[in-house]
């Protein structure tokens, strides 16, 4: 193996083993508070999913990317293709529309009472479970198209043109399917970025107007800065900054790809090492609001330190 591929090996290895670990940090956290009873909040009800569908997507993905990177041919083409192809694609739609519910909800929530938001911000709350059932119903039922219309061109013999995409390769889709994919994949997936995009501006706005209200009462015993409220809004502020930079970058490699007849070694291990950044980051942001499930990692992070530093003495 040349030095080259074993670097990026490494490198899909350490992303998706973090990703991986966090993610069930994080999902173990709000799994313990479901059987303790205690009563999820809104905005923890939501976290939790968008959590379930990145340790999906580092399931799927980002193991398919570390082992395509070794040169493991452990996974079947119909498996790599269909299977987790299908698993990657319905967990990337929630985790993006999942994202986008967290920070309309959160806008919503810190609106001042006399603004447009007054019915919303009590009706919302009531209506979170059902949004969610309904992401994820959505997803599932839009990409269960494409497994079945890719097991068909595999056992096709009219395929003249085959595109590869390193750990899958593929046959040119006609226009109608890419038509079908552009409707229901890519537009939900750019009008929640769009609102996003919105939603973050809307808590800018309201951040600012309330530090300059904040301003004209002199209290020196409160700051709201260390309120529960702001640090909950300033972790949803840069998860979906986070998300919005990521998802542009995944989507201008991606694009270089299908347009490049040959795509480079290059160009295909940056779009596929981009396109599960978002994954491995978030669980870090909203554990930065959450003292619990931030000392749970420390201690597996130490652990594993712990391991590592006594296995290197031994063989030292």
């Amino acid at each position: 193996m040349a030095s080259k591929d074993l670097a990026i090996g490494m490198t899909f290895l350490t992303q998706t083993v973090t990703g991986i670990l966090a993610n069930v940090v994080l999902l173990f956290h709000y799994l313990s508070l479901c059987f303790t009873g205690y009563k999820l909040r809104p905005t923890d009800l939501i976290a939790e999913h968008l959590t379930i569908a990145n340790t999906l997507i580092m399931l799927s993905k980002g193991v398919l990317q570390t082992v395509q990177a070794f040169r493991i041919k452990y996974f079947s083409q119909v498996i790599r293709c269909t299977i987790l192809l299908y698993v990657y694609r319905a967990a990337r739609g929630v985790s993006v529309s999942t994202t986008c519910l967290l920070s309309v909800f959160q806008t919503v929530k810190i609106s001042p009472m006399n603004s447009i938001w007054k019915q919303l911000k009590v009706k919302l709350p009531k209506h979170i479970g059902f949004s969610i059932f309904f992401i994820w119903s959505l997803y599932m039922l839009v990409n269960c198209f494409f497994p079945f219309y890719n097991i068909s061109k595999y056992s096709s013999k009219n395929i003249t043109k085959i595109k590869d995409f390193g750990y899958c390769s593929a046959g040119l889709r006609d226009k109608i399917v890419d038509a079908l994919y552009a409707t229901f994949v890519l537009f939900p997936e750019v009008s929640c970025s769009g609102i996003m995009i919105w939603s973050s501006g809307s808590m800018i706005f309201i951040l600012h107007r309330h530090k300059q209200q904040v301003q004209h009462i002199r209290r020196t015993n409160v700051s709201h800065k260390s309120s529960p409220e702001f640090r909950a809004t300033q972790s949803v502020l840069v998860l979906v900054c986070t998300f919005v930079c990521f998802y542009t970058l995944s989507s201008f490699f991606y694009a270089c790809v299908v347009n490049f007849s040959i795509p480079s070694w290059w160009l295909m291990n940056t779009s596929a090492l981009v396109s599960v950044c978002f994954p491995t980051v978030s669980p870090f942001i909203l554990m930065s609001c959450n003292s619990t499930a931030s000392r749970l990692w420390f201690k597996i992070s130490n652990f594993f330190r712990n391991i590592k530093c006594t296995t290197f003495h031994k063989v030292k």
